[in-house]
């Protein structure tokens, strides 16, 4: 595998990642085109750590910490749906207005 094939692969993961989040309105299939966008980055930070930086870690250190960090998110948001199902009984972005008061 080249260096090309990896960023062609990320670029397509990263494409469905937007396309899913401006397309969905269910705030769980948000979530998860937000997750692949962000693992598209961390394919970036692999292939170029593996074909171009002298030393291998740098790249692998950055996956690592967005890694550790879309778990923190992902709970916090996990947390702010499971709130405002109890709330609202939906997850439709739609009906989710009073989140700007």
């Amino acid at each position: 595998m080249t260096l090309l094939n990896c960023l062609i692969l990320a670029f397509v993961l990263f494409a469905i990642g937007v396309f899913g989040l401006l397309t969905r309105r269910h705030l769980v299939g948000m979530l998860i085109s937000i997750e692949l966008m962000l693992n598209a980055a961390n394919i970036n930070f692999v292939a170029f750590a593996h074909f171009k930086a002298a030393d291998a870690t740098a790249g692998s250190l950055f996956s690592i910490f967005v890694i550790a960090i879309t778990a923190c998110e992902m709970a916090v948001a996990l947390a702010i749906l499971i709130t405002m199902y109890r709330r609202h009984k939906s997850l439709d972005v739609n009906r989710l207005e009073d989140l700007h008061d």
